[in-house]
């Protein structure tokens, strides 16, 4: 008995170890990739490229002029509408044109002078440079992207938890996130948007019994002001 009874406890310690592995629940993690709200550049007229003042990289001031177009045609054009304008105002004094002709100047040269603050482009916010699609002498077109800019300082993630999950989150609720290569970096981050209808898991999850889960959108906001988080970075999360 002496000799059976350390096997027998040996035994049972080794069986409740296994039985709380089994039954532990782990800590499940949710993965995310790291975006960032980009903003798309473009010219309202064609003409050629006069200057593009930053590289890609480069920091982005709101309202600082980032994009020049050759403006010497439209230039021109606004002058004749202004000198145009002036004389009809002379006429119209001396009754010699009709109001509604002065009107058709007037429209003329607050077009003209719209068109030519058009060919200088400023910086809609204070961002990066992502891309730069065209270097100067090109000539662009309407809605043909130039630069693309984005605010590296404030980007988010989503990451899809089921509704059990989703039930004891709510908004602007801190979370930390965790980056996969550094597992004692830390990531503090708030969620600002919980989606109101579910859907399928989406297709970049890896298996097909993932995939195939009803869950819900949670997107989450990151403050990178050291710049650590890079667009297209995976990080994870638990709840």
């Amino acid at each position: 008995m002496k000799k059976i009874l350390p096997f027998v406890l040996l035994v049972l310690v080794i069986g409740a170890i296994l039985f709380w592995r089994v039954t532990q629940r782990k800590e499940f993690h949710y993965a995310g990739t790291v975006e960032a709200t980009e903003v798309d550049i473009s010219p309202r007229l064609a003409a050629p490229l006069l200057n593009i003042v930053p590289q890609e990289g480069d920091a982005a001031v709101r309202g600082a002029v980032i994009i020049e177009l050759d403006s010497a045609d439209v230039r021109l054009a606004a002058d004749q509408a202004e000198r145009d304008y002036k004389r009809g105002v002379d006429l119209n004094r001396n009754g010699s044109l009709p109001m509604e002709a002065l009107e058709r100047l007037r429209f003329r040269r607050d077009d003209a002078v719209l068109r030519l603050s058009w060919c200088t482009i400023v910086s809609p916010l204070n961002g990066t440079v992502l891309r730069r699609y065209r270097e100067p002498s090109e000539w662009v077109t309407p809605g043909q992207k130039i630069l693309t800019l984005a605010n590296l300082k404030d980007l988010y993630t989503y990451v899809y938890v089921p509704a059990p999950v989703m039930e004891k989150l709510k908004l602007n609720q801190e979370v930390v996130a965790r980056l996969p290569f550094s597992e004692s970096r830390r990531i503090p981050g708030k969620i600002v948007h919980i989606r109101n209808e579910a859907e399928f898991t989406p297709k970049n999850v890896q298996t097909r019994t993932e995939r195939e889960r009803l869950v819900f959108g949670i997107k989450i906001a990151f403050d990178n002001t050291d710049g650590e988080l890079k667009p297209g970075m995976s990080v994870e999360l638990t709840f």
